[in-house]
């Protein structure tokens, strides 16, 4: 007769657990899709003031360095937009326009656009300079995520 009622204890204990799992899920379900709401999924505008931030912040951004008469620059425009959607809430994704923003561009040397900067933890990684495949990016920007 006593296994009974430990039996029940049991159940009710486990029930109550349950419970509880269920309403914590619901709750982490409930503000992730509020975080995803409020991440931009377009690149953001980088400026002279914010680089430094911005690359702290984030263990890993790619920044394009780019100007609005330089054709290349428009031409991988798309790609750089399209990274951002696909990587959304993983890694920061910038834009730097140099004739803006000239003090960046001169401290890290970028002589000719578009160059996309990965930085890893505030460093300078990978370069990648000129309009090249969007499949470029992605392989130079895959050997960084493994080590995040």
């Amino acid at each position: 007769m006593g296994g009974r009622v430990i039996d029940e204890e049991r159940e009710q204990f486990i029930s109550e657990e349950d419970r509880e799992l269920n309403r914590i899920r619901q709750e982490k379900l409930k503000r992730y899709v509020e975080r995803r709401k409020s991440v931009s999924t377009k690149p953001a505008h980088v400026t002279d003031e914010s680089f430094c931030k911005v690359v702290e912040q984030n263990s890993l951004a790619l920044i394009d360095f780019w100007a609005s008469w330089c054709g290349p620059c428009l031409a991988l425009a798309s790609t750089i937009e399209d990274l951002a959607k696909e990587y959304t809430g993983k890694i920061f994704v910038g834009k730097l326009n140099v004739d803006e923003n000239p003090d960046t561009a001169s401290c890290y040397k970028v002589f000719s656009i578009p160059t996309v900067l990965i930085m890893k933890d505030g460093k300078e990684v990978e370069r990648v300079v000129g309009c090249v495949p969007k499949e470029s990016i992605v392989s130079a920007l895959k050997k960084h995520m493994k080590q995040v």
